[in-house]
């Protein structure tokens, strides 16, 4: 949020004379000034992550928050999808970040897959609207119960006789059951709450 004096501008201002102006981080709790007129809004829940950014991509879908992605998409569709959904643009371009039709995004500064997850849960406030395992690991769309009888063709023979709950994601069909591999993704989500903690 930039003030000059004491009132909301954006970035088109231009200063003609002497003035106080006074910026102020997104992710600054205690300002209680014209909180609806910040150049980036705090409480957004959706992303749209460039080609780079994998690792985070999973760790934030395990979690539950919409994030599109497709390492293949060129930088002006990476910008047509954020302004088009109205979601915040996660990249470690800085260049990206600067064309004028990017309203939302947010430059990580870890490469390490982690504390980029870490980054994006405390700069957009996350921590508490987090559903672990309610989004596809693959293509982002939100998980549906599926009946044992609807995905039995899908299954491995172990799989067919060891597991009864199911759910199936109504994008590209993939097939979630708690098997060996839940362990290791709930011990991730566990691991991320509590350095988020």
């Amino acid at each position: 949020m930039i003030l000059v004096d004491s009132r909301p501008l954006d970035f088109a201002a231009i200063l003609t004379q002497d003035v106080e102006v006074d910026v102020y981080p997104p992710n600054q709790t205690h300002s209680p000034l014209f909180p609806e007129d910040r150049l980036q809004v705090r409480d957004i829940e959706k992303f749209v992550a460039d080609g780079h950014l994998g690792k985070l991509v999973r760790d934030i879908r395990l979690l539950g928050i919409d994030v599109t992605y497709d390492p293949t998409a060129e930088d002006r569709q990476l910008v047509k999808t954020a302004g088009d959904e109205e979601r915040a643009l996660l990249t470690r371009d800085r260049r990206l970040l600067m064309h004028a039709a990017v309203r939302h995004g947010y430059y990580l500064r870890s490469q390490d897959p982690l504390e980029q997850t870490l980054e994006v849960l405390r700069r957009f406030a996350l921590g508490s609207s987090l559903i672990p395992f309610s989004r596809c690991l693959r293509c982002n769309a939100r998980l549906e119960p599926a009946k044992k009888a609807e995905v039995l063709d899908q299954l491995e023979p172990l799989t067919r006789i060891h597991y009864e709950q199911f759910r199936r994601c109504p994008g590209c069909g993939q097939v979630y059951w708690s098997g060996s591999h839940f362990d290791k993704l709930r011990a991730r989500v566990e691991e991320i709450r509590a350095a988020l903690a």
